[in-house]
């Protein structure tokens, strides 16, 4: 019963130090795949009104679905 205690706690320790060190590693955030001109042409293909597309591809945006739209 000893034994499997001290094998218990050793674990929980692996485990508590080996969590911050995976968590802390960097993640790089791929690219968004579409164009925000090709969001609104799919947008309005799909019949949406002009407003309600560029608020759909705004979604799109603050998501990362989407490139934002250059000015």
């Amino acid at each position: 019963m000893r034994r499997l205690s001290i094998a218990l706690a050793t674990a929980v320790v692996a485990i508590s130090v080996a969590a911050p060190v995976a968590s802390a590693a960097p993640v790089s955030k791929p690219a968004p795949p579409y164009s925000y001109k090709d969001c609104m042409k799919a947008t309005k293909q799909k019949g949406e009104s002009a407003s309600y597309s560029k608020w759909h591809c705004d979604q799109l945006v603050k998501k990362g679905w989407v490139k934002p739209p250059k000015n």
